[in-house]
């Protein structure tokens, strides 16, 4: 996994540091998105000397790096996910537990059309995430479990 971040990061022509390296790690063992001060917390225990800014700055990076997905919630709060399919996708995100999905539809297509006929514009690029509750989460909030 090391030798698969070293040339992520020598991709990008950003230096392959232990704290980024960490970083990916962190982020590689889990399954649902994190919030920079959940990373730097378990940075912590790894480095001494981590400043939260230093988090921040690498997070950014690796997510306009498309190494990392950034998740954005509705209370405008940022969280990032190790995303590992390359392909052009979107994610489902689950509020209650925090888990990303890949979805595979996108309908630029049609939003392209949209724009271009009656706004007389162009696209660029687009990000579409959609919010839920997962099934699981959907079925113990139905069933009153708040687990």
């Amino acid at each position: 996994m090391e030798n698969e971040y070293r040339s992520t990061l020598q991709n990008l022509k950003l230096k392959t540091t232990p704290k980024r390296l960490a970083i990916l790690e962190v982020l590689a063992q889990e399954s649902i998105y994190l919030s920079p001060e959940e990373i730097w917390q378990r940075m912590k225990k790894r480095f001494q000397k981590i400043g939260l800014p230093t988090i921040y700055r690498n997070l950014e990076e690796l997510s306009e790096g498309h190494v990392l997905s950034k998740v954005v919630l509705p209370n405008r709060q940022r969280y990032y996910y190790l995303c590992r399919n390359q392909s052009h996708h979107h994610h489902f995100v689950c509020l209650y537990c925090r888990k990303v999905e890949d979805i595979h539809f996108c309908g630029v297509k049609e939003i392209e059309e949209e724009v271009r006929k009656r706004i007389k514009g162009r696209i660029f690029s687009h990000i579409l995430q959609v919010n839920g509750l997962c099934s699981e989460c959907s079925r113990l909030k139905r069933d009153g479990h708040e687990g």
